[in-house]
Parts: C-alpha cells; structure tokens; sequence
C-alpha cells in the first residue's frame, strides 16, 4: 500500500539519504520540507533534489518550504501522512544553548504538535544521537533517559529535551526515536562527503595541531556510515515496526576501542611521505584535567591553529572519559537481517580517504570531490 511520508531536513546529509532509500526501497510518495530564506533558494534546493533523487523519481516527490522554529510551520503540508521522519537539525557539537533549544528541541515539538493533527498517521520517527545520554556511563538500555542528566555539550542536552518532549507530551503519537552513532563515511570504501569532528580531529592529528588526546584508551567508539544508517531509518518507518527507543549503531561487541582506533589511523598517516618527513610523534593520551588546562591556556591565543584545534575538540572530549555500552537488542529484534558494522577496517578506509584527498581540497580516486552538505 503507497504511503505518504513527510522527511524534514530532506536536503541535508542523512535526510537526502534517507530520501533516496525511500525512492529505492518503498513506493511511498514522499513530502520533502527544506529551510529557504526565498523563492531562488528554493528553487534551489528543489533544483537539486531532483538531480540527487533521480529523475524518475520526481513525480513521487513534493519539495515544501518550511522554518521550523516558526510557529505552525507546516501548516500547508496536508494532514494525510502516514509517517513522519524529523531529520532536520543542527548537529554541530559547539552549537550555543540557546540555538540549541530552538532547533533541536522547540522545533521537534512543533513538528509533534502537527503530527497530532495528522489521523492516519502510524509512524513518527526522531533522529536522535547516541550522546543524547549525556555523561552516563556503563550499559545504556534503548529507552527514554529518566532523572537528571549531565551533558557534555549543548548538542547532546538538546537532543536529550527533544525526546523528553516526546515521552511526555506526546505519548499518545506512534512515536520512535532513532539514537545514531557517529556517522564516519559514506559507506564501507571511506567515502566522505560530509565532515564531522571526526574528520576535523584527525586533520588537527595529522598536521600535528593536537600532541595529546583526551580520552581513555579503552572507550568504545560507535561508528557507522550513513548508508547503514540510513537503511536503519527506513526499516524503522515501516508501520510493522513497534514503537519506542532504537539504538541504530554497531553493537557493543563490535565498538571500537578509542586506542585502537588511534593506533589504526597513524598506520595509515604513516604511510603518507609528507606526514612522515614532518617526523610527528602519536599522540599521548591525557587526563580530563590536563586537557581542560591546555583549552584555557590557548584562549588568548585567538585564532592561531594549535589554540582552534584544542577548541574543536573541546565540546565532545569529555565523552572520551565516558564509557558506555549501547544495548541494540531492539533494532536487532527489528531488523535481523541488519549488516555487521566494519570496525577497523572502516577506520582505515575513512582514514586513507582523508588523507589522499587532504580532507576533500584534492579529488578523490573515483573523480568526486566531496562537498558540504548541511545536515
């Protein structure tokens, strides 16, 4: 049965992608709502989903302005829908508090509020993050946070206000909350098109802006590539799909160490003759404290690159010290026939990418240059 699912932040880095599974995967007919300041930049965008979804697809396909810290933003988007998937959001992890707020958390509220309006609908699915836990350390079950929560950064408290919201106020929508784990590549050929603080810590590694890395080597990392985690977001729309937390990352059993990962990333640096001759030593691990010292020491340092690589880093560094074991059972129950995440070898393989493009100024090997996409 054709469905209609409404995806915002269609035209950011995993919501284009979900979009083209969609296309791929189902015969919904699909509402697309993307952020223009006017008509040329809607037109704009429209311009290039087309390109990006196909142009068999576009029949299938309505593209609709919509400002979600607006009130009432989606009010010309017929109630008809079936599912919605809310992939709008800001991500980046140094994002203000009150910014925050506004578009992670207001704005997923706004867009409950009119998924309550909308009668046949059977599923509403939140991107969420893993971090959305805050500081908390240990298992972690795939269910809504409860009692006070410490955070790293503005991001994660954000997020973990989105879902709240969900729980308690809209208890009575067919809601699903998708946690992702950090989204390294494109796929398992390291293939990067979109640049997150992964990317930019190894780039402040490789060009020897960062001496010491915060963190305890024994922190597992949950690495994924968008096109795992995209299948994820689409088996999770499905009306069969039960309700409630999902933990779409690897399981714990196949997180990796934070050792592991550095010490599979200065293997491949190593094999690069510029970053050889320039003779940089791995990097030691260091304590919260020390490294919390060395921030504050480089703030009147303004703009020089050691003081805005320490920045970069700052906001998740804590969650290096935060150990924890994401309990996937559930998406596993729901998607049984989900892929094994690559571990290492998709360490190596984003790593090498990185390297051979210097972080996307040169083309890669397949002749894509990789772009800033919005998420």
């Amino acid at each position: 049965m054709t469905r209609r699912v409404l995806v915002t932040g269609a035209d950011g880095y995993l919501g284009l992608r979900t979009v083209q599974r969609l296309l791929a995967e189902t015969d919904d007919r699909l509402v697309l709502s993307v952020r223009a300041a006017d008509r040329t930049e809607l037109a704009d965008k429209k311009s290039r989903l087309e390109r990006e979804t196909g142009t068999t697809a576009h029949r299938r396909v309505e593209v609709v302005p919509a400002d979600l810290t607006e009130d009432a933003p989606l009010a010309g988007v017929a109630t008809d829908l079936a599912c919605i998937v809310h992939a709008a959001a800001r991500t980046n992890f140094d994002i203000g508090r009150d910014t925050a707020r506004r578009v992670n958390a207001d704005a997923t509220a706004r867009v409950a509020e009119f998924a309550a309006a909308c009668p046949r609908l059977d599923r509403f699915l939140f991107l969420s993050t893993l971090v959305s836990v805050g500081c908390r350390t240990g298992d972690i079950a795939e269910t809504v946070t409860e009692g006070d929560v410490e955070h790293a950064n503005h991001y994660e408290w954000s997020k973990e206000q989105a879902e709240r919201r969900l729980a308690e106020r809209f208890a009575h929508l067919p809601w699903s909350i998708a946690r992702l784990s950090t989204i390294v590549a494109d796929d398992d050929t390291g293939r990067v098109t979109q640049y997150n603080a992964f990317h930019n810590t190894l780039k402040m590694l490789f060009y020897g802006l960062l001496s010491l890395m915060p963190g305890l080597p024994d922190t597992p990392l949950y690495l994924a590539t968008a096109e795992f985690t995209a299948r994820g977001i689409v088996r999770l729309t499905r009306p069969e799909t039960v309700g409630g937390v999902y933990h779409l990352a690897p399981s714990p059993d196949e997180a990796v160490p934070l050792g592991d990962v550095m010490n599979t990333v200065f293997d491949i640096f190593e094999r690069d003759p510029a970053f050889v001759r320039r003779r940089l030593l791995r990097p030691e691990f260091c304590d919260l404290g020390t490294f919390a010292f060395m921030v504050d020491a480089t703030r009147g340092l303004g703009a020089s690159p050691a003081a805005g690589a320490l920045r970069s880093v700052a906001p998740f560094s804590e969650q290096m010290f935060r150990p924890k074991r994401f309990d996937n059972s559930r998406l596993r129950a729901s998607w049984p026939d989900a892929p094994a995440a690559s571990g290492l070898p998709l360490v190596a393989a984003t790593c090498a990418t990185l390297v051979g493009t210097r972080w996307g100024r040169n083309p890669a090997p397949n002749g894509v240059t990789p772009d800033a996409v919005p998420q």
